[in-house]
């Protein structure tokens, strides 16, 4: 019979180091809830001459996601990467299914309804894809992936890409690039094969501008481009909102004294153009102040990523803020006419109650890699 000396090995327990919320970062909650605070005023006033004030809804699903942060907080977060696979199924069967019984908004058929209350599996199916592809890429011991590896990789976000262009919904099919590009990164890509991927982007671009993008779709990209010729038709949004921008000023109109907003000149003022009614009442300054609380948040969400405990972590917060991140540069940059009109909103800011879940659900599982960094040390 095989005989143990020493000390006798006690069962792994991990608890919630409430002797560590000192360390937890704060910047990245504090950032998150002022700039939730700052949508919730945009929105009111963008909302006030329509049918419907959206502020009380969006409060909701901002108390609503503020739960849901501090469970995942609470949760450790290789729990639920465990549980990604089914997840991940999940969240492609609804996609699926949204297809068949889903509710039409804005060109696309993109959520499930409840009554009155609308849910998009597609922000599910973000987070559950950003798990699956943590639980993978850990896994896999080498510095530098394979090109199988690679290919694996790509093929677990096509799914749910796929799935999300045929609703069509290109805007949201799109985040899940950056995504799959910062985790990418950080598994061990050699530059060559950045190359090859440049290459077949610019091919994939092409067959989608031939086969996969609707007229209106294309009509979008030509007014980015040329937007003067049209500026009654495709390229009214980009000039009402490249005006409302322009006519902020240094310090703004003031609150609810937008004209753009005001007088509904600015179509989607409460959701993808939310920006845009910011930078009308508060000006240079409250741009500024916007953007400098995002790269709070980016700046210190990078540095959780640099400090996580294990390759999962680490992985998982790079996959979630790069997703957020490219949300808040590609908005930003189409509200002043830079990129062409879609469908992507605002981090925090804009209206939309699956969205804001999804915001407040990335930063829980952020700042739960980060508090589990104090566990089992």
């Amino acid at each position: 019979m095989r005989s143990f000396s020493g000390p006798i090995p006690q069962p792994r327990v991990d608890r919630w180091p409430l002797g560590q919320l000192a360390g937890l970062d704060w910047a990245i909650l504090i950032s998150s809830l002022l700039l939730s605070g700052i949508g919730l005023a945009t929105i009111h006033s963008a909302s006030s001459e329509l049918a419907v004030d959206y502020l009380p809804r969006q409060a909701l699903w901002v108390l609503v996601g503020t739960v849901v942060l501090v469970v995942l907080v609470s949760i450790d977060y290789n729990v639920l990467v465990d549980l990604s696979l089914p997840l991940y199924v999940l969240g492609c069967l609804l996609l699926l299914g949204v297809l068949w019984i889903g509710a039409i908004h804005g060109g696309a058929r993109s959520w499930i309804g409840f009554g009155s209350v609308g849910f998009q599996p597609s922000e599910l199916t973000k987070l559950a894809t950003a798990l699956l592809l943590a639980r993978y890429l850990a896994g896999i011991n080498a510095r530098v992936l394979s090109f199988g590896q690679i290919l694996a990789t790509v093929a677990i976000v096509a799914v749910p890409m796929a799935l999300i262009s045929l609703q069509p919904d290109l805007g949201t099919a799109a985040m899940f690039v950056p995504m799959v590009a910062g985790m990418l990164l950080v598994g061990g890509v050699p530059i060559r094969i950045w190359v090859i991927a440049v290459v077949l982007f610019g091919l994939l671009a092409g067959g989608v501008w031939t086969f996969g993008m609707k007229d209106y779709q294309r009509e979008r990209v030509r007014t980015f481009l040329e937007p003067a010729s049209d500026p009654l038709g495709a390229g009214y949004q980009v000039r009402q909102s490249k005006i409302a921008v322009g006519s902020g000023q240094l310090a703004g109109r003031g609150y609810g004294q937008g004209t753009q907003s005001q007088l509904r000149f600015l179509p989607a003022r409460h959701t993808d153009f939310v920006f845009a009614v910011l930078a009308e009442e508060w000006g240079f300054l409250g741009v500024l102040v916007t953007l400098g609380l995002y790269a709070v948040f980016i700046v210190n969400g990078a540095r959780i990523a640099m400090r996580a405990r294990d390759r999962e972590g680490i992985l998982l917060v790079v996959g979630l803020l790069s997703v957020i991140t490219f949300h808040v540069l590609y908005n930003t940059a189409m509200v002043v006419g830079l990129v062409p009109i879609t469908g992507i909103p605002l981090p925090f800011l804009s209206y939309g109650g699956s969205f804001t879940l999804l915001n407040f659900a990335a930063t829980g599982l952020i700042l739960g890699v980060d508090v589990r960094r104090y566990v089992n040390r």
